[in-house]
């Protein structure tokens, strides 16, 4: 997959009850701020990622876009941004000042923009949201499953990874060998890894069956959840992480999709 074509959700206007409505400014931008100024059309268009000016012109030009339906054919027209829905070449989009995604990351992906061994996350995103730098908030493993963020917003990356936010994370691990209390104790109570100054340990700990934990942690170090559990005396065979702060991977989202974040969502990462 990839290029315009890959669009990996079921829609991309309306995610009910996960996503916003498209009214008002709720629509615009998720986290709120002040009200846009009336833009022209190409430029709405360069904003959310359809390419150059020139492109954009063309876009419209050649009757590709339409508003309400209704192909436009003026690439200078003024028109109010907030909660506006605009179509390209038949695509629903509604505009957006920033990218804010959650997207349910499959097995087999690199979370690179240049892979090495496998396809890239990133070919499970549109077009127009990769031309608008949009990028993997952290990363995980080529094997690993589960909630995945993406924005194109420096700053919000940069509270959700930044060590100091200690920002909880949260995975389901399946283990090649029964758990043992001793185990669970060491995972709690601090591991020694290498290279580590001072023993690393989770926030939480809970079994869910003999080969089954759930963990959650506040680092972001290369490979933790692995070099924990292989640090206490076991093997992790399959990783999911479900949850991000209070954020928690919806049940009804298929692998490999994705949905844009809802006011509430980026609240539950506060």
């Amino acid at each position: 997959m990839g290029g315009q074509e890959a669009y990996c959700c079921t829609c991309l206007v309306d995610y009910q009850p996960f996503a916003t409505t498209f009214s008002g400014a709720a629509a615009s931008s998720p986290s709120g701020g002040a009200p846009i100024d009336p833009m022209q059309l190409e430029r709405i268009l360069r904003s959310q990622g359809f390419g150059s000016r020139a492109e954009c012109r063309a876009l419209v030009l050649a009757g590709r876009v339409s508003l309400g339906g209704q192909p436009v054919d003026d690439p200078d027209l003024e028109i109010d941004p907030d909660g506006l829905i605009f179509s390209v070449d038949g695509e629903h989009w509604a505009y957006r000042t920033q990218v804010y995604l959650a997207m349910h990351k499959p097995a087999g992906y690199e979370c690179s923009r240049q892979p090495q061994h496998h396809p890239s996350v990133y070919t499970l995103l549109p077009r127009p949201l990769l031309l608008r730098n949009t990028q993997a908030v952290g990363r995980l493993d080529v094997d690993t499953t589960g909630l995945l963020l993406f924005s194109d917003d420096g700053q919000f990356i940069h509270r959700c990874t930044a060590p100091k936010r200690a920002l909880c994370k949260v995975y389901e691990i399946g283990t090649r060998h029964p758990l043992t209390a001793d185990q669970l104790a060491a995972l709690l109570d601090g591991v020694q890894l290498h290279g580590e100054a001072a023993p690393l340990c989770a926030t939480a700990c809970e079994q869910l069956a003999p080969c089954q934990l759930r963990l959650s942690v506040t680092l972001g170090k290369y490979h933790l959840v692995k070099r924990m559990v292989a640090a206490a005396g076991n093997r992790v065979e399959t990783l999911h992480r479900s949850a991000i702060g209070g954020l928690t991977l919806p049940a009804d989202l298929p692998p490999g999709e994705w949905r844009w974040l809802s006011a509430a969502d980026l609240e539950r990462l506060a």
